[in-house]
């Protein structure tokens, strides 16, 4: 089975960086897209950012300019490069991979997430 590991969540102050990592193990073929999500206590889970395997990216207004989606050398791999972060970023971050119906595990899988906090 698909297994996702995140990695790069913590305590920084406003104004800040962190860069969160993604791997996903288990599967012979690439994903076709991978992406981070965040998500408060009582809220809807939401797109951070996401990136095709051909290199297109999708973000959230609310972090343009400030957060970069890449994928890694690494087959399945992700970063998010958040620079300039805010309180209101604070959140559990989620890694997803989308993979192709033809692959031995098609379909979404989520990371555990990773808790991102950002002091004022």
């Amino acid at each position: 089975q698909v297994q996702l590991a995140e990695s790069g969540g913590g305590l920084v102050q406003a104004g800040g960086s962190l860069r969160l990592s993604c791997a996903a193990s288990g599967s012979m073929f690439s994903s076709d897209a991978m992406g981070w999500y965040r998500q408060a206590p009582g809220n809807q889970r939401e797109l951070v950012a996401s990136i095709t395997l051909g290199g297109r990216t999708t973000y959230a207004d609310s972090v343009k300019g400030r957060f970069t989606i890449s994928r890694g050398k690494a087959k399945n791999t992700v970063y998010l490069q958040m620079n300039s972060l805010k309180p209101e970023d604070t959140d559990v971050y989620y890694c997803k991979a989308d993979f192709p119906g033809y692959s031995d595990y098609p379909g979404d899988h989520w990371g555990q997430g990773t808790q991102v906090t950002v002091s004022s």
